[in-house]
């Protein structure tokens, strides 16, 4: 078996980054990106680029998070997917996006769940009081009976759910994880903590710790720079630590957020803090979080995780 860690004690086992990008300016399907100056996000990102950031490290495979992908063609975006050349167990499995209020999600989520890499749906629902920083308009999408009906079709075709929300959702959050406790959920970017004044840190806090008392829900670590972009490694270490003590090394998915986590920090520069923050975990618990856990939630089969 390999050795999991280096001459410094760190973990340099294999990777499943449970959460990251790839898409093609010029095909021009990501209305979001239309006229973005950002020089990090204004680039294609393409598996050879995605590769070449995260070089020197074992990556085993990775999740492909849909990219807010034109939302009238959801499946546009497999398509795409299954077209491009990737190396084996780079997007080995993606999660898609629909509209689940929809009245024609039921046919869009049986295409999804029968194609063979796609694991689950994502429909962002991130709520701010500020508007300049809200992602949906409605607060409380979650609670919405139709949406709901949507969800539950996730529960009988066997999809899961990426969930990003903000502290300010999480009484909604718990009502859907306790209606739906045969659907697994995967909570985005640390529970976002947008707020980064001391009350807004505690309230993120105790949302992190009242969520994962849900036994269906499971803590994506990812993109920890989103919200803080004048990070030190004591703000890194004080998030990464929460999740850990919140959800456990159990439940908690190491990913990268690329390429969207680079307009702050670097691929190397995430996982090296990864790396130094998880030190003191035992070797069971550092694959566990790095990669096992991911690879379990989302179905990932034939890596090798020795």
């Amino acid at each position: 078996m390999k050795a999991l860690r280096d001459e410094n004690g760190l973990y340099a086992g294999p990777i499943v980054d449970a959460h990251h990008h790839l898409w093609d300016l010029s095909l021009d399907r990501h209305p979001w990106l239309r006229g973005e100056t950002d020089p990090q996000l204004a680039r294609n990102c393409l598996p050879a680029d995605y590769l070449r950031e995260a070089s020197g490290y074992d990556i085993v495979a990775s999740v492909h998070i849909e990219a807010n992908w034109d939302p009238t063609d959801p499946l546009g975006e497999i398509a795409w997917l299954d077209g491009l050349e990737k190396p084996a167990g780079i997007a080995a499995r993606y999660v898609g996006y629909a509209d689940l209020a929809s009245p024609e999600v039921d046919g869009l989520l049986e295409a999804m769940a029968a194609h063979g890499r796609v694991a689950g749906i994502r429909q962002i629902l991130s709520w701010h009081p500020d508007p300049s920083k809200s992602m949906v308009l409605d607060r409380h999408r979650m609670a919405d009976p139709a949406w709901r009906r949507g969800v539950a079709a996730l529960g009988r075709l066997g999809l899961s759910f990426d969930m990003l929300i903000s502290p300010w959702q999480v009484e909604d959050a718990l009502d859907l994880l306790r209606a739906f406790p045969d659907i697994k959920f995967a909570l985005n970017h640390c529970g976002s903590p947008f707020d980064r004044s001391a009350e807004g840190m505690a309230r993120w806090r105790a949302g992190l710790h009242a969520l994962a008392r849900a036994p269906n829900l499971v803590l994506k670590v990812s993109d920890l720079v989103a919200y803080d972009p004048e990070w030190t490694e004591a703000s890194l270490r004080e998030v990464l630590l929460t999740c850990l003590d919140a959800f456990g090394p159990g439940r908690c998915m190491l990913a990268s957020d690329h390429p969207v986590v680079t307009r702050f920090a670097s691929f190397r520069q995430t996982y090296e803090s990864f790396r130094r923050t998880f030190a003191d975990l035992s070797d069971r618990e550092l694959l566990d979080i790095f990669a096992g856990n991911a690879a379990r939630f989302y179905g990932i089969e034939g890596i090798s995780l020795q």
